[in-house]
């Protein structure tokens, strides 16, 4: 019998969250995801500490945020010689509320990239799900540069990418999970919340259901799980990004992986939700889980960024 990670590739994209080279290069995924907290994590590591090094040597009179984008590009080049597809890289959180900003950074990530000699088809750049991180990605996707909408919690969210026409979208089911588990405190019960009843799980589904019942060609890719059955019970998504330590759990399991997701079978009618900036920033602040998790994402993904831009001003000397 064969594992349940070929079964799900049967099914959907298999993309790695990972900064980690020898894992894509044992788990074969398809595509892989960074953000600040892998890539920081990776070059604290012997094994990558000379991408930093080389970087801040080759580079030396630029300024820390184009010595970051550098070595996000360098990991990227990297992964990209291991993956047959695409690899995401992640704008500076720092700029999640700066539309202008957000564009500028995105075109200078793709311009190390084509310099290098990778086209812009392989990378996809990551921007948060804020309105202002969805009108960036609008500029950009009308460019060609194709963007990977993170930190996504709720379908208003994921409505606004699908009328910005992003590339991808990479909704947090873990996230959520942690959320509606805390919330619950005592009263929770792991049995009645698992599998197609997790809650992230939910929020993926209905995110699913209504971009097929609506036409909507934007690719969904679940992230940031907790368990493997979150994962199987997405079976059928379009992509689900995994972390290295789940990818091996599914690996090294038998067992099948029937698909959960299904564009022919979109369920109940789910009604058409507006686009525009009130209908979005309405929505979002009366979903308490969404707005509290997008605000936390933001705020960790800036911490590490900082972390990040110490460690190459303390390699510059």
């Amino acid at each position: 019998m064969s594992s349940q990670l070929d079964a799900l590739r049967n099914h959907t994209t298999v993309v790695a969250d990972t900064g980690d080279f020898e894992a894509m290069k044992a788990l074969r995924p398809t595509d892989a995801t960074t953000n600040p907290s892998l890539i920081l994590k990776a070059v604290q590591q012997d094994a990558y500490r000379p991408l930093l090094e080389k970087t801040a040597r080759d580079h030396g009179g630029a300024s820390t945020p184009e010595l970051v984008d550098r070595l996000l590009v360098s990991f990227g080049r990297a992964i990209l010689n291991i993956v047959p597809g695409r690899v995401s890289t992640e704008v500076d959180a720092r700029l999640s509320f700066d539309t202008r900003a957000t564009i500028e950074r995105a075109r200078g990530l793709i311009a190390l990239y084509e310099a290098a000699g990778v086209p812009r088809e392989r990378v996809l750049i990551k921007i948060a799900s804020t309105w202002e991180g969805i009108q960036a990605a609008r500029v950009l996707q009308a460019e060609g540069v194709r963007c990977n909408l993170t930190l996504l919690f709720s379908l208003p969210q994921a409505v606004a990418c699908a009328d910005a026409k992003v590339q991808l979208i990479s909704p947090f089911v873990g996230r959520i999970y942690d959320w509606y588990k805390k919330s619950a405190g005592a009263a929770w019960v792991e049995a009645d919340n698992a599998g197609a009843r997790d809650p992230g799980v939910l929020s993926v589904t209905r995110i699913y259901r209504y971009y097929k019942q609506h036409g909507i060609p934007t690719e969904i890719m679940g992230a940031s799980f907790r368990n493997a059955g979150q994962i199987l019970a997405l079976s059928g998504c379009d992509l689900l990004t995994i972390s290295p330590d789940l990818l091996k759990q599914l690996s090294t399991t038998e067992g099948d992986a029937p698909a959960r997701l299904r564009a022919d079978d979109t369920g109940e009618a789910i009604a058409h939700i507006g686009a525009d900036e009130i209908t979005f920033r309405t929505l979002l602040n009366d979903d308490a889980m969404a707005s509290e998790k997008l605000s936390e994402g933001i705020r960790l993904f800036v911490a590490d960024a900082v972390k990040l831009d110490a460690l190459i001003e303390a390699q510059r000397g």
